[in-house]
């Protein structure tokens, strides 16, 4: 059994040499610090983009596995026949046991591959409302995104003179088509949104609870009441509207239309002063990646 490791011990001994040139390179930096004294503001998606590159490192590990289980279990095989004296295995055994090992491994390289595809449209998604919105900027707007709460994330924060606005955004591909309008076009009834080959009715109820939430916080936060109003983004879908609704539905682009228009809020400067420091300690939780936080001696 100890010659069949032999291949294994050497595979673990030449990750030593790469191992220690991270180090080593580590080291080299522990002379300089970052020049950024302050945390970063979230960015569009951020908790997305953190999702995707943890399944990426996940994906790099289980695609790394692949290429040397085969050559791994071949080795034991020839250990064990050239070395392991009477106890000998069948080459069968080990060519099940390869058989199984990839097996998983490419059942796990699939479910990550089709998680981080579903992941990357919404953060494509996500990425482009963030930018469409940061427009209203130019406008006395402030913009805020992927705001983090305890049990979710609101996606975009906008707040003006007009009011402050939760925005929900939903990114969902588009089926193919040669230029029929019903392919791109998303109906709502009153109740439920009717995609070309399919329904939603959480989307609305979602965007509400999360801006009930936000209103119920900064209220709180800031010792006076606060209305936000729902919003919710598909991009790139053209949103028939049947009927009448609280949330303002749009489709990524023109934002003034919806954020400019609500006349039943005005804040004072005062007031969006005070909002807008309480949404921004929330999201300026960003450390700089380039060097480790230094630790504070007591």
């Amino acid at each position: 059994m100890i010659y069949q490791l032999i291949p294994l011990a050497i595979f673990l001994a030449s990750m030593i040499v790469p191992l220690c040139t991270v180090f080593w390179v580590r080291h080299q930096r522990r002379d300089r610090r970052s020049p950024l004294t302050i945390q970063m503001l979230r960015a569009p998606g951020e908790s997305i983009t953190q999702q995707v590159e943890a399944i990426s490192e996940d994906l790099d590990t289980y695609i790394f596995t692949s290429t040397f289980v085969p050559l791994v279990c071949f080795a034991m095989y020839v250990s064990s026949r050239y070395l392991g004296g009477n106890v000998q295995v069948s080459w069968k055994v080990y060519l099940f046991l390869a058989f199984v090992a990839m097996i998983f491994v490419c059942d796990k390289i699939v479910s990550l591959l089709k998680k981080r595809h579903n992941l990357c449209l919404g953060l494509d998604c996500e990425r482009a409302v963030g930018q469409e919105l940061n427009q209203l900027m130019l406008d006395g707007y402030r913009v805020f995104h992927d705001f983090p709460t305890e049990d979710f994330n609101i996606d975009h924060i906008v707040v003006g003179p007009s009011g402050v606005f939760a925005v929900e955004t939903k990114g969902r591909a588009k089926p193919m088509g040669k230029g029929d309008k019903k392919n791109w076009s998303v109906i709502f009834d009153g109740q439920t949104l009717q995609f070309p080959n399919w329904t939603e009715r959480e989307f609305l109820p979602q965007a509400r609870r999360q801006a009930e939430w936000l209103a119920k916080w900064l209220s709180s936060a800031v010792g006076e009441q606060v209305q936000v109003r729902p919003v919710l983004a598909l991009p790139g879908w053209y949103i028939e509207r049947q009927k009448p609704t609280d949330v303002y539905l749009f489709n990524g682009k023109n934002p003034l239309a919806w954020a400019g228009r609500n006349t039943e809020t005005s804040l004072s400067d005062s007031l969006i002063q005070r909002i807008v420091h309480q949404v921004e300690q929330k999201c300026r939780d960003i450390e700089p990646s380039a060097y480790k936080k230094e630790k504070k001696s007591n």
